[in-house]
């Protein structure tokens, strides 16, 4: 009496990875995924190994991930892999402050964010 299997979230030519708790604000991470949403994986490495964007390392972790899962997992073609998707969101948010003039008090907000990262095997036209 086992459970069964829960049906896959992606399609069988896809695999992702999820990266969650990253310290920087979604906008702002935002920006490194929409430098490799649409690119080859190989290039996208390429794109994120030189960019010059704090959190660049850990979306390359995050894509390294995801190509890892695609190629144990669901047994496809790392050199036919295209980044499909790459988005991001709200997590938590850390509220700190700090005393200003007058008795009033400066609110600082830390926040945190996740990544998503969806790679798809895509045949090559010849």
């Amino acid at each position: 009496m086992s459970k069964d299997t829960n049906p896959r979230r992606v399609a069988d030519n896809e695999a992702r990875a999820k990266l969650r708790m990253l310290r920087t604000s979604p906008q702002k991470l935002n920006l490194v995924a929409a430098l490799i949403r649409g690119k080859k994986v190989e290039q996208a490495l390429t794109d994120l190994t030189f960019s010059k964007k704090r959190i660049s390392d850990d979306v390359k972790k995050c894509l390294q991930s995801a190509i890892a899962n695609a190629e144990n997992n669901h047994n496809l073609d790392v050199d036919e892999l295209v980044v499909a998707e790459a988005y991001c969101g709200k997590n938590l948010i850390m509220k700190r402050g700090r005393p200003r003039a007058r008795g009033r008090f400066g609110k600082i907000i830390k926040p945190f964010s996740e990544i998503t990262i969806v790679v798809r095997q895509v045949e090559e036209q010849s």
